[in-house]
Parts: structure tokens; C-alpha cells; sequence
């Protein structure tokens, strides 16, 4: 924020921060009314209304005139309404308190009485963790739940281990667990119900598991809790088990062996995500699920050394790799390379359909169903890079791209004249405005927001129809997709051969998840200040800080490059090594530098497999992560020279020079 507007602020909100000011505001919003009457109506002298009065109407918050003999107030009801609803809306969305705000005692009572604690995204409270309700909106009921299906998880990886001693291989328990993890998440499940189906049913496989193993003779440890407990018959009592189990009870109470079983544990979480989206296309191995249950079991091994705990994050970075390469390959071979596309980023006079999320299963289905109902398919957030993909793009209703990254859609999706759809990560609590018009599929969940099972999108496509749509064409910009690795690689020597002629001088890889925390337009001023002579390559939900901007070309080659969503870090890891591989270099001494934002676990994951890879010298924002000590911090920095981010000015100078 920019100092004069921090004093503009400081100066309307200082103004306003006297209750007798707002109660001749609220008076007056009813009716005008002179000293005498304001007096009566609040039960102040007159002396002290005229006081507040004076400093309300010297910043034109209320107006004054001579009305015979008597001077009469009146309120400014364009910034005063303004404010009003944007209290009372702010309220009843956002406040954990419906704006009756706790005194000091009250709230420190509370803190004592919740166990919450969630630090797992980048933007948790205080830069420490979240303890009341999540930044994100999920409740602490919630995050309990959360915890709860973890901990049950952790005894099924313990089990699981035993099972694969005896050659054992269980494909519902392997896509349970990730769809389990997958929905703990960042933004991806809010409904308390569906985690306590969740949870039942982990105990309902972990008890199916217990006996076949037995059947074998396999040993099944009765000292493990997380392998015998049962889960409360109540909600209540079971988020009270959650409480008492989640990240501040490890079995370890040295902060730094805490610190790496999160980095672990989150690892995980990113590499289930993408897990789950290559099995529903029909992709997967074996040596995913196994790391997985490994990954997770190893955190409740108190044997383990810090030594061995490093090991095993680099490792969870090497499966998410591996896992990545398998999403790749299930998108790539569903719905064929992506190409070069433009994508308008207007509208088209019609009915409407949002797409949100990350699941091109879901989007195909759709785009099916649609066909033929005069209904327009529209992306929004990481779903841009879809329009690249041949077999999606061959639907004529697949018009264009909506909106930016996930953050902005409360505004966004109140503005949208269509249903909306959300598939996976990110969703926020919907306003009231557009509630109805909003539907979650796959692991997303929302309380009071209807669910599309079994990709039947009927209700969706009912609710575009009964919208008014666009009521006419809306030109607007464009930005091109669909370089993934076999595009790049394709126009290789062309860019070898720039880089040796020196029109190309450096790649700048500018990736990751986008947020509303302050600091992320960093991002954009990186881009727009990167040298002329620069290529800034980008992926995820990140680019919505820059992905409109014309930045040309160099000899035809765009200085803009759009590799994809999230997991097409993969597509930016092989085109380094390919560049690496032409250039007879490792990739840590290519002209490239890589500057990272990130938001939650699958930013994590894909952290981890770059350091899995050696990568050197990354910088990292808006803030580093909550959950790395000072001494893990430490291990990252003198290994990988792991950096945060500072200006844009200052950290292109660094690199550069």
C-alpha cells in the first residue's frame, strides 16, 4: 500500500473511530435533524454533539445548511451507505463474530478453550498460525475434522506398510487416501459432514485392512493409537478427538522434528492432489501410494533421525516429480499436446458457464452436455490453460476466460451472469449474491452449496438456462496458452540459437500461487521491469499478476510464455534440462532464475521436487513458510541457497549482475 494512501486511510478510519460520530451517523441516515434534536435522540449535551459534529462535517462526512433560523445536518449517503453495507456485508460473510467483537478477556478465553491450529497456506494469521478460524474461512470445527481424517490416515499408512511387506495392493484404499488428503487442502473442503463421512469411512478401511492382514499372518501393532482408535458417535465429540491430535500434538516435542514432519506432511497433501487427478484419467503407480503411506507413517516414527526426515521430504519431491509426470501424461494423452491458442478474454452475448478449478475430466463432461443447449463454456482461475488442449478445444461453445486468480472471485463471481462451477481448489465462501448459482464437483465442498455427483452437470446446466447470460458481445483482450514442453521444445534450436546469438540473455521462470496477502504485486513489477532481452516463462494461478501484458517478442519467440496450471511445473522442468542438455550445462548454470510465489501444499510439493532436483538459488514470497524453524530455514539455505524475495529492483540487480 502506498504511503498516501495509508494516511488517507488512517485519517477516514481515525474519523470514524468514535462511537458518538457514528451514532449522529446512524441517526441521521434516518432523517436530518438539528443540534437540539441530535441532543434529545442521543442523550449527549449539545456541546458534545457540536464537537463531533464540527470534525464529521470538516471531512464532508455530513453536510450543513441554514434552513430559516436553524442550522440542519444531513448525512452523506454516498460514502455513508457505501460504508453501512460494507460493514454489515463484511458482518455477516467474513466475521467470525457477526460483528459482536469479543473484549480482550473474552477472546483470550476462547484461545484457551480451542485447540485450532493451522499453519499449512501462506497467508495464516500473524505469519505464525491460525487459531480461531482460518484466513481461509474454514471453521476451527473444521480444521479439527481436518486433523482427525489425518491422524486416521496415518494409522492406515501404518498398516498399509505392513500389507506391502506381504505383496499386498489395495486399489479403493490407494484412491481413498488421496482423495482423503487431497480434500484437506487449502480451500478445497469446507463442509463438516463430508469430513465426518470421510473419517468413518478411513475407519471402516482401516479395520477391512486389519483383518486381511491378519488373514496372513502379517503384525499389526496394538501401541500405535492411530491404528486402534475409534471415532466419537457425536460431531461434537469428535472435533473434540480432532483437537487433541492435530499439528501441536507430534509425537516429537522438538521444534525442529516438527517443523519437518509438516514440510512432510503438506508435501504429501500437494502430492495427493495431483495423484487423484491422473487416477481419474486412468493414471497411476503403485510407488506413488506406497511413498505416500510411507511419508505418512514416518511421522509418528519418533526412530527417525533429522538426517532421515531430509531424506524423505527430498523424497517426497522425487514421487511428486514422478507423480507429476503421470498427470502430464494423462492430459496429454485424454486431450493431445496443447497448442498455441488465443483466448479471448471478453464475452459472447448468450447463456453462461463458469468452470473453476483444475479437473479437465470435469470440464470435458461438461462441455459435453452442453453441446447443442446454446450455452457458453467459459474458464476461470488455473482452468485458462484448457483451451490449449486439441480435443477441448475443438467444442465451438468453449469460448473464453473469465476473470482472474482464485482470491478475486467473490467479486468476480457476483458479476457473472451464469452458473458457476467449482472442481477443485481454490473456492471461498460464496456471497449471498450469487450462492445459488454455485456448484461444487470431486473433492470440493462447501456447506449450503449444491454438489454434482457422478459428473451428472443437469442441475448446472439448468441454473445457466434460467440466467440471463450475457446480453451482448463484449470484445476484450486476448492472451495465448498452451506452451507446454512438446510446444517449447519444438521451437528449441530457435531459441538455442537466440540465446547464442545473444538476442536472448536470460529466462526468468515467474510461477507459482497467487494470494490476497500484500506484497504479491512484486510479482507483476518483476515482470514488467525484466530486461527487453528477457523471456519470463510462467504457470499456476500466479500470472494472473501479469498474463495480460504485451510484453512482444524476440525474433518471433514470445517474451510471455504460458507453460500451464500448477502441475505443468513439470513441462518448465523439462524444458530446463532440455536447454541444459543443448547448452552441455547443468540446469543450475543455465541463464535462468527462478522466482516463486506460493499459497498452499501443492506449491509445497513442487518446492520440494525442485530441491529434489538441486535446483540452486530460488526466490521465494510473499513470505516464507510458517512451519520451517529458524534451524530447518537454516539447512534450506546452506543447501540450496534458498532466498525470500525482496524488490523487484533489488533482486533483478542481484541476478543480473
Amino acid at each position: 500500500m502506498k504511503k498516501g494512501l495509508t494516511e488517507l486511510c488512517y485519517g477516514f478510519f481515525s474519523t470514524l473511530a468514535n462511537p458518538t460520530r457514528l451514532a449522529i451517523m446512524e441517526k441521521l441516515s434516518k432523517s436530518d435533524m438539528n443540534v437540539t434534536q441530535l441532543s434529545e435522540a442521543l442523550g449527549q449535551e449539545q456541546s458534545m454533539i457540536s464537537h463531533n459534529l464540527e470534525k464529521l462535517t470538516r471531512c464532508r462526512f455530513v453536510y450543513q445548511e441554514r434552513r430559516g433560523k436553524t442550522i440542519v445536518y444531513s448525512l452523506n449517503r454516498e460514502t455513508a451507505s457505501a460504508l453501512f453495507n460494507t460493514v454489515k456485508n463484511h458482518a455477516k460473510e467474513h466475521c467470525p463474530y457477526k460483528g459482536k467483537c469479543p473484549d480482550s478477556r473474552s477472546l483470550a478465553q476462547e484461545r484457551k478453550n480451542r485447540n485450532m491450529y493451522c499453519n499449512q497456506c501462506e497467508q495464516t494469521a500473524m505469519g505464525t498460525g491460525c487459531t480461531i478460524v482460518g484466513v481461509c474461512g474454514k471453521t476451527a470445527e473444521v480444521a479439527a475434522l481436518q486433523d482427525l481424517l489425518i491422524y486416521s490416515l496415518k494409522g492406515i499408512s501404518i498398516l498399509a506398510m505392513e500389507a506391502q511387506k506381504h505383496g499386498m495392493t489395495d486399489n479403493d484404499l490407494n484412491e481413498f487416501t488421496v482423495k482423503a488428503l487431497f480434500s484437506t487442502l487449502t480451500n478445497v473442503n469446507f463442509d463438516l459432514q463430508r469430513f465426518v463421512e470421510l473419517i468413518n469411512q478411513s475407519i471402516d478401511k482401516r479395520e477391512s485392512l486389519k483383518k486381511k492382514i491378519m488373514s496372513i499372518g502379517g503384525k499389526i501393532s496394538s501401541n500405535e493409537d492411530t491404528v486402534t482408535f475409534l471415532p466419537a458417535t457425536t460431531v461434537e465429540e469428535m472435533v473434540k478427538q480432532g483437537e487433541k491430535v492435530g499439528l501441536k500434538a507430534d509425537v516429537s516435542d522438538n521444534p525442529d522434528i516438527q517443523s519437518l514432519h509438516q514440510i512432510l506432511t503438506f508435501g504429501l497433501k500437494g502430492v495427493s492432489a495431483y495423484a487423484y487427478h491422473a487416477l481419474i484419467l486412468g493414471k497411476k503407480d503403485n510407488e506413488v501410494f506406497n511413498f505416500i503411506y510411507k511419508g505418512l507413517a514416518s511421522t509418528r516414527n519418533l526412530s527417525l533421525s533429522p538426517d532421515d526426515l531430509v531424506s524423505l521430504i527430498l523424497g517426497c519431491g522425487r514421487i511428486n516429480l514422478r507423480t507429476m509426470e503421470l498427470l502430464d501424461a494423462a492430459n496429454t494423452e485424454a486431450y493431445g499436446n496443447p497448442v498455441p491458442t488465443k483466448v479471448p478474454l471478453g464475452a459472447k452475448r448468450g447463456k453462461a458457464i463458469l468452470v473453476s478449478g483444475h479437473d479437465l475430466k470435469d470440464l470435458e463432461e461438461l462441455l459435453k452436455q452442453t453441446e447443442g443447449k446454446g450455452i457458453n463454456v467459459y474458464t476461470h482461475g488455473e482452468m485458462l490453460p484448457t483451451h490449449g488442449y486439441p480435443k477441448l478445444k475443438r467444442y465451438p461453445h468453449f469460448y473464453g476466460h473469465y476473470g482472474t486468480a482464485w482470491q478475486n472471485q467473490r467479486k468476480e463471481f457476483a458479476e457473472f451472469p451464469g452458473a458457476i462451477l467449482m472442481t477443485t481448489n481454490c473456492i471461498q465462501k460464496p456471497q449471498e449474491s450469487y450462492r445459488d448459482n454455485i456448484f461444487t464437483s470431486g473433492v470440493v465442498g462447501m456447506p449450503d452449496v449444491k454438489h454434482i455427483s457422478n459428473s451428472d452437470f443437469a442441475p448446472v446446466i439448468k441454473k445457466a438456462l434460467e440466467m440471463p447470460g450475457f446480453p451482448e458481445d463484449a470484445p476484450g483482450k486476448s492472451v495465448t496458452v498452451g506452451f507446454g514442453h512438446n510446444t517449447v521444445l519444438g521451437i528449441a534450436d530457435k531459441i538455442v540459437q537466440a540465446v547464442k546469438n545473444k538476442e536472448i540473455k536470460h529466462f526468468f521462470l515467474v510461477a507459482g500461487c497467487d494470494g490476497a496477502k500484500p506484497g504479491r504485486n512484486y510479482y507483476t513489477e518483476f515482470v514488467e521491469k525484466a530486461p527487453k532481452d528477457s523471456v519470463v516463462l510462467t504457470l499456476a494461478c500466479g500470472k494472473f499478476r501479469f498474463f495480460d501484458k504485451d510484453l512482444g517478442d524476440i525474433g518471433g519467440i514470445p517474451r510471455l510464455i504460458d507453460i500451464g496450471q500448477c502441475n505443468d511445473a513439470y513441462s518448465a522442468i523439462q524444458i530446463a534440462s532440455a536447454l541444459a542438455k543443448a547448452f552441455g550445462v547443468s540446469v543450475n548454470d543455465l541463464p535462468l532464475s527462478m522466482v516463486l510465489s506460493w499459497y498452499e501444499q501443492k506449491a509445497v510439493a513442487i518446492l520440494l521436487t525442485l530441491l529434489h532436483l538441486g535446483i540452486k538459488d530460488i526466490r521465494l514470497g510473499p513470505s516464507l513458510p510458517a512451519f520451517t524453524t529458524p534451524n530447518i530455514l537454516k539447512v534450506l539455505v546452506d543447501k540450496f541457497n534458498i532466498m525470500p524475495i525482496t524488490t523487484p529492483d533489488q533482486d533483478l540487480n542481484s541476478i543480473l549482475n
